[in-house]
């Protein structure tokens, strides 16, 4: 069992950045696959960004050359930096956890609120 607790949300600036975490207890974490998803009030959950345990990754258009993603294995952690934030980038981010035979752990999310 794998929980996930993130941190490094919050309100900022149009241009500014936030940096989220996720750190992972229980479970293997260095096995699992770690990203970021976001939902927005009345739309479906988007994957933001993902990375393997092998440390391959993934964007959504909208956000590359924005955003990066990041794990440290020694601290259990999936970081994602966001850069030159946007109005569309507010959201709920929820940190999710993908083990090996693809179940699916889930943190409890995070605001991020972009003023224009």
């Amino acid at each position: 069992q794998v929980q996930l607790v993130e941190s490094g949300g919050g309100l900022v600036q149009a241009g500014g950045s936030l940096r989220l975490s996720c750190a992972a207890s229980g479970g293997n974490f260095r096995t699992n696959t770690g990203g970021w998803y976001r939902q927005i009030p009345g739309k479906q959950r988007e994957l933001v960004a993902a990375i393997t345990r092998g440390g391959i990754t993934t964007y959504a258009d909208s956000v590359k050359g924005r955003f990066t993603i990041s794990r440290d294995d020694a601290k259990n952690t999936v970081y994602l930096q966001m850069n030159s934030l946007e109005a569309e980038d507010t959201a709920v981010y929820y940190c999710y956890n993908r083990s090996p035979l693809g179940f699916d752990y889930w943190g409890q999310g995070t605001q991020v609120t972009v003023s224009s």
